[in-house]
């Protein structure tokens, strides 16, 4: 996968799961349907970790709850190993 390639999914999956942090945030505000869990952390592995770390600091969303946050953390470490992955052996 071309560096170039790259960056755009990344920004366009961040983009994606910051809006669906936002969504799941303003949902548990109003006692709405939310967001689960897994398809944020599904979001996470695919490229849309840095939105998520960023909805997490702006809107204070998922940021303490522990066990959240060491899955979010395998999710960032399980995608960067995809992306070696896929540098080393999609060529």
């Amino acid at each position: 996968m071309h560096m170039r390639m790259l960056l755009y999914v990344y920004v366009l999956m961040s983009v994606v799961t910051l809006v669906a942090y936002a969504v799941d945030k303003l949902a548990a505000v109003r006692g709405a349907w939310r967001i689960s869990e897994r398809t944020l952390h599904t979001l996470e592995f695919l490229f849309g970790w840095p939105g998520a770390w960023l909805a997490q600091q702006l809107f204070r969303h998922k940021s303490s709850k522990t066990e959240y946050r060491v899955v979010f953390c395998l999710m960032v470490v399980l995608n960067i190993a995809l992306v070696w992955l896929l540098r080393r052996f999609g060529r």
